[in-house]
């Protein structure tokens, strides 16, 4: 794994930034998100899209570090967002998959040693997540609750109606062998108590991260994808059962075998212990 591709696959908080606006990207870069997305789709209007890709192409060139969400590979500005980063290794995320032949098609096109992440927001593309996941150069997935909400008429600011979309999302990434996948937007922008149940809600699902739309929601994010001092003493106990051989372990009542192993394991590494 590319040091790119460690970054991508550790990121917990992902802070959207929109190409046409260069005068906040030093100010997303300089907030506690991991990482930041330079957007071209959504948040850019359709007549603000070439100077959007300049205003990303003068940053990346200029040494700034960041994500690009292009267009979609339908679009008329897809191949142009494309052209821009075949010159560098880049991280891109694709959005509206709906078929791993998309994403095919993007990795040949990008320069070698680049990363994919693909946003599954359409029904399509989360039924097809395993196949999408396991396209050679994609890193992570991430959930697009609000294009999926759209397409199924379901509010996406309703936790349980998209759960079965998140769970399959959860269990595409897996079956592929790639990283847990990144949650969609929290579309309430302030209530810290609606960001953290989001956050939370998604974790249980087994999402480690989660994108943001706005600098106030990234504290928020790090802290529900960070785990517990408690939850890492736990996982280092379990360890330390693992490792003293003998008879049967147990730890908090609960047999120490391979499953509570791999978790611990997994707890560790997500804290970067």
């Amino acid at each position: 794994m590319t040091a790119m591709s460690e970054s991508l696959a550790r990121a917990r908080s992902v802070l959207f930034v929109p190409g046409h606006r260069p005068d906040r990207f030093d100010k997303a870069a300089a907030t506690t998100a991991d990482t930041i997305v330079l957007d071209l789709e959504d948040a850019v209007g359709p007549d603000e899209k070439p100077v959007a890709r300049k205003n990303v192409a003068e940053w990346l060139a200029g040494g700034g570090q960041g994500i690009v969400r292009i267009n979609d590979a339908d679009t008329s500005w897809y191949s142009d967002d494309v052209a821009m980063l075949a010159e560098r290794q880049a991280a891109v995320m694709l959005p509206k998959i709906t078929h791993p032949g998309q994403v095919v098609d993007l990795v040949r096109a990008l320069a070698p040693g680049s990363c994919v992440i693909a946003i599954l927001e359409t029904a399509a593309g989360v039924l097809n997540a395993q196949s999408i996941c396991s396209v050679p150069g994609v890193v992570r997935a991430a959930f697009g609750n609000a294009d999926l909400g759209s397409e199924l008429g379901l509010d996406p600011a309703h936790q349980a109606s998209l759960v079965h979309a998140r769970a399959q999302v959860v269990l595409g990434s897996a079956a592929a062998g790639i990283v847990p996948p990144i949650d969609g937007a929290t579309l309430d922008l302030t209530d810290r108590d609606v960001i953290t149940a989001d956050a939370t809600h998604a974790a249980e699902l087994g999402f480690t991260g989660k994108v943001c739309l706005h600098p106030r929601q990234v504290d928020v994010v790090n802290a529900v994808f960070t785990p517990s001092p408690e939850a890492i003493e736990w996982a280092r106990r379990v360890l330390a059962a693992a490792d003293s051989g003998g008879s049967i372990k147990a730890v908090d009542n609960q047999i120490v075998g391979k499953p509570i192993i791999d978790r611990a394991k997994r707890l560790l590494a997500q804290a970067g212990c």
